[in-house]
């Protein structure tokens, strides 16, 4: 976190968790916040007590109303709805939706934030398995006549989204060859009482659903909402295929998480989760989904998806909703960090000269890298860039900047281009690459129902904006005033105007 951030907001000690007990029932022991644990709940009382959490108590529409509201306080306030659609779960939005929060969750400056999280992609902790009844995402459960519109506050974001849209829900589920869980956020638009259609991209719940289908079984899975920012961050780490994510957020969280087995399956979920849908992925069967607006900032099309039949929803005593408005801060941080961690171990295993990385919000977070290096032969810039693509699909255009250069500052690697950047000499195009399928233009020239294997056909764009190594006199020597970052302002500017003022009454005319 930066300075000025920690001295208005003050850093998260990790023991500001809500204590609630809940009086025994036949559903729940008595149950209480953990002490030192960070917590939803726990964060969202440390954002209203440090002024950054503005509550909604008037009734607001679910349908495009509650996220427009949502979208007016993204990145400076958490919106926190009281009255969501007249009902009496509240909904949440935006608790994650700046960098230095993210870092103040998981007490590190934020420049420590990509390094903290690589530490616990690295040294994953194995999750605590509470006991039976013992869980607080189970004191209530559903399992009968389940109606999802009836008991959940799903909102409507986007102006022509086909319906309601489950945007941030961890969904969780076993591989069926090994057991090991998997953790994703997929959008899930809810069409039914108890159905609902999920996009699966080519990834790992996508290869677990293939590989249960192709023997006719259905897949098992959970939808876990409403959980921690270290827990949502941990669910969105690149790893190789057959590594828990919840074992990462335990990791981040300093200790094992604790996680509760679903009351109709074997899936393992946070027992911190506010609510928890389950449920399992029908074999052989599809049903329309979308069009829904993405995180490019466009909708993606209506096609036949897989379908997720609900056997059962449980949740705590006074559940919070945690909604994710599509293509604002909170959606793209979310994805931006963890791989931004993972492309920075990534090159650095090849180019120990790299410092940082930052995906760009201009870039949705997902296709713009911008990549600070500490060059030493002309040529290796290049060889940063050619394996910038290679470490993730979706990176699109890579641009390599000297160490002077903050990769966090729009302005600063603009200039970087302009300045030590030149077409005919320093740039590098690859035609015919794998790009992301949700980037809209890589469907022009593809017709409609192109099928999957051609989708995302993407072009490559590098950009070396790097000075050369040996240069003539001050030819690249940036413009430097002695002093000037260590001006102290607050000591030399007057409070008010009357020296000055003074100074006018004299006789200067």
């Amino acid at each position: 976190m930066n300075t000025r951030d920690a001295a208005t907001h003050g850093a998260f000690s990790g023991s500001l968790s809500l204590s609630s007990p809940l009086p025994d029932s036949p559903q729940t022991r008595a149950w209480s916040e953990p002490s030192g644990a960070l917590t939803l709940r726990g964060w969202l009382a440390h954002l209203a007590r440090t002024g950054r959490l503005a509550t909604v108590d008037q009734p607001v529409a679910l349908a495009h109303e509650l996220a427009a509201v949502a979208k007016r306080l993204d990145g400076t306030q958490v919106a926190f709805f009281t009255q969501p659609g007249r009902r009496d779960i509240p909904v949440v939005s935006g608790f994650m939706s700046r960098r230095a929060w993210i870092a103040e969750a998981m007490g590190v400056d934020e420049r420590a934030l990509l390094a903290r999280f690589r530490d616990a992609a690295e040294a994953p902790l194995a999750s605590r398995l509470v006991a039976g009844g013992e869980a607080a995402c189970q004191q209530i459960v559903h399992t009968n006549a389940i109606d999802l519109h009836a008991l959940l506050p799903i909102p409507t974001h986007s102006e022509h989204d086909n319906g309601p849209y489950i945007t941030a829900g961890l969904v969780i589920a076993r591989n069926p060859r090994t057991g090991v869980q998997n953790v994703s956020i997929n959008r899930i638009q809810v069409h039914g009482r108890d159905r609902m259609a999920i996009l699966l991209l080519p990834r790992h719940l996508h290869a677990f659903q293939k590989t249960a289908e192709a023997v006719g079984d259905a897949l098992d899975v959970a939808i876990a909402i409403g959980v921690d920012p270290l827990t949502m961050l941990a669910s969105q780490a690149i790893t190789p295929i057959d590594h828990d994510e919840l074992e990462i957020a335990g990791a981040l969280h300093g200790a094992p998480l604790p996680v509760a087995r679903c009351v109709t399956n074997g899936v393992h979920v946070p027992a911190f989760a506010e609510i928890v849908i389950e449920g399992r992925i029908l074999p052989n069967v599809r049903e329309p989904e979308g069009p829904f607006g993405e995180f490019p900032k466009y909708y993606s099309a209506q096609e036949a998806r897989e379908v997720i039949e609900v056997t059962a929803v449980t949740h705590r005593r006074a559940p919070i909703f945690h909604t994710i408005v599509p293509a604002e801060m909170e959606h793209l941080l979310l994805g931006a960090i963890p791989r931004e961690a993972t492309l920075l171990a990534h090159l650095q295993r090849s180019h120990p000269g790299v410092k940082d990385v930052h995906l760009s919000v201009g870039g949705v977070c997902r296709y713009h890298l911008w990549v600070q290096f500490d060059k030493k032969r002309e040529g290796e810039a290049k060889n940063v860039i050619l394996c910038a693509f290679g470490a993730h699909y979706d990176i699109k255009q890579v641009v390599v900047v000297d160490t002077d250069v903050d990769v966090h500052d729009p302005a600063e690697v603009e200039w970087a281009i302009a300045t030590r950047f030149q077409a005919d000499r320093d740039l590098v195009v690859i035609g015919g690459a794998q790009g992301s399928p949700l980037d809209p233009s890589t469907t022009v020239g593809q017709p409609d129902d192109a099928p999957p294997h051609l989708q995302g056909v993407s072009a490559k764009m590098g950009l070396d904006a790097t000075r050369p190594v040996v240069y003539a006199a001050h030819v690249f020597t940036r413009v430097r005033i002695p002093g000037a970052d260590k001006v102290d302002l607050d000591a030399l500017v007057a409070a008010d105007n009357s020296a000055f003022d003074a100074w006018l009454d004299r006789d200067h005319g």
